[in-house]
């Protein structure tokens, strides 16, 4: 079946009866713009606590002027494919947003890893320069719902998933690409995966900007495919003018030596790379003193190689947002260290082989859980790794607890998703927090005589 093909939304909402399907953030965004806007709304979601029908009943597609879908809704689903065969026009957010936004800076970030960390450091940059600014898209927050606090000189940070580029027909004046490798390939095939990461690019124009790595050809590919103007970064010699890179340990921005690679707080070289891109995409709006400032104090995203505590000589990391196996490898790497690896969730079939060496060289146990749990501790196994499969995510860090040893690190990066036991990666790496929390030794208070 082929990706469904994006449309224009109507120029209003007003009197037309519109379904939300999928109520998670997004929907419950669309649905109080689409009242805003004066439609009929129906809100529709799997869960029949979240919504007025469910979403397994097509029969609510009768007398429906349009739907608007969440990027958490299956393109494939029987509702969405069936309201297709109707001639029912199908939205995604996105693309509302893309039309009535009034800003002529729009600058949105993609990629199969770092986008959430890019987007977050281009926010915290221009906030810090002083530069109007909002944050939305796939980091959690809404972008219908700030329609009313963005003007033509506000500029908006998006970060763009995929699924959000899905139904779009727009591109932002500023477009990112973090990096493009395997992922979500038990959603889409390899293909149709890039083709929408591409997609950001799209429909730019020559007086727009996109941002690539010159070191990740996937993504530097993308230079060939609109008629945008090419902005650079990456880590080495670059092949061209760079507006960010790193070469021998130090972050050069537009060939000035801003700082010291070691000098950035977020930990590894995939940060390191996040941070480049941050700077080559806010450009001249930030100056060099307040590019490294930011840099040099921003701690990271929750969920991403946070360091929990250190209890007994020992790190809590988590890394939860590691839903691939290439993530879970660069969580390795950032770490100092011996490490004992949560590893587990639910498998996207993307290949165990990359971790292998890492495996063997740092990792001194690797503990097992969820769904995936037992063939991938099989897996280790044969590969020499020595890993237990332990049930859930609470068994296996009380597994790793017991074989911590002081000087270690007990690291949570899946290398799955979280979709086998919760609603999100947030979910379980709080699971994680409070497992961590609940270790801390609890103060004693006097009797009070």
């Amino acid at each position: 079946m082929s990706l469904p093909q994006p449309i224009e939304a109507p120029a209003s909402f007003t009197g037309q009866r519109v379904a939300v399907v999928g109520m998670g953030i997004e929907g419950r965004d669309a649905f109080q713009f689409l009242v805003r806007e004066g439609a009929e709304v129906v809100t529709v979601d799997r869960n029949p606590r979240r919504a007025m029908r469910d979403q397994d009943d097509v029969s609510l597609l009768q007398g429906l002027d349009a739907l608007i879908a969440s990027q958490g809704v299956p393109w494939d689903s029987t509702l969405l494919v069936d309201a297709a065969r109707r001639g029912l026009p199908v939205f995604g957010p996105t693309q509302v947003f893309f039309e009535r936004c009034p800003s002529n800076r729009v600058i949105g970030i993609t990629g199969s890893a770092g986008k959430t960390t890019t987007t977050t450091l281009v926010h915290e940059l221009l906030s810090r320069a002083e530069v109007d600014c909002v944050l939305g898209g796939n980091i959690g927050r809404g972008l219908l719902g700030q329609l009313p606090d963005i003007a033509p000189d506000t500029t908006v940070v998006a970060e763009l998933s995929h699924t959000q580029l899905l139904r779009t027909t727009r591109s932002p004046q500023v477009a990112a690409i973090t990096n493009i490798t395997p992922n979500h390939l038990d959603q889409f095939d390899w293909d149709d995966y890039q083709a929408l990461k591409y997609r950001i690019v799209e429909y730019q124009t020559g007086t727009d900007r996109v941002v690539l790595p010159f070191d990740e050809p996937r993504a530097a590919h993308a230079s060939r495919l609109g008629s945008a103007a090419n902005e650079w970064f990456g880590i080495g010699e670059p092949p061209c003018r760079a507006a960010a890179h790193c070469d021998r340990g130090h972050v050069f921005r537009n060939g000035r030596r801003l700082m010291d690679a070691d000098e950035l707080k977020i930990p590894g070289q995939h940060n390191l790379r996040n941070a480049l891109a941050a700077l080559a995409i806010v450009g001249e709006l930030v100056s060099d003193d307040a590019a490294a400032a930011v840099l040099s104090t921003f701690a990271g995203v929750a969920h991403r190689l946070e360091l929990v505590a250190e209890l007994d000589g020992v790190r809590f990391v988590n890394d939860s947002i590691a839903t691939t196996p290439e993530r879970t490898l660069a969580g390795i790497r950032a770490i100092d260290g011996p490490i004992v690896l949560m590893l587990g969730g639910r498998d996207k079939r993307l290949p165990l082989d990359p971790l292998v060496d890492e495996l063997r060289r740092r990792v001194r146990r690797a503990v097992l859980f969820g769904e995936t749990g037992a063939a991938w501790a099989q897996w280790c196994a044969e590969q020499g790794v020595e890993a237990r499969h332990a049930g859930d995510l609470a068994s296996a860090f009380a597994e790793t607890v017991g074989a911590a040893q002081p000087g270690d690190a007990v690291l949570l990066s899946p290398g799955g998703t979280s979709f086998d036991a919760y609603p999100n990666f947030e979910a379980r790496g709080q699971h994680f927090r409070d497992l961590v929390e609940a270790l801390r030794p609890k103060e004693s208070v006097a009797d009070e005589r």
